[in-house]
């Protein structure tokens, strides 16, 4: 049996391609390796852009053993 954590992790500019910025990349590593210590695996994740397509949001799901 597994329990499950759902993120947002909000990035500074819209991602397409390239156009990710260092520190959003920087951020999204940190977050991966800090619930990797905690016991938590990566599931899923899906990209999320407000209607402005200036900013946007990556939605992460992990998972662990209870």
């Amino acid at each position: 049996m597994y329990e499950y954590k759902t993120e947002i992790l909000y990035t500074k500019t819209k991602w397409t391609t390239d156009k990710a910025e260092e520190s959003d990349i920087i951020e999204l590593n940190d977050l991966f390796n800090k619930r990797s210590q905690e016991g938590w695996e990566l599931v899923t994740y899906s990209y999320m852009s407000n209607t402005l397509q200036i900013k946007g949001a990556t939605l992460v799901t992990f998972k662990r053993a209870k």
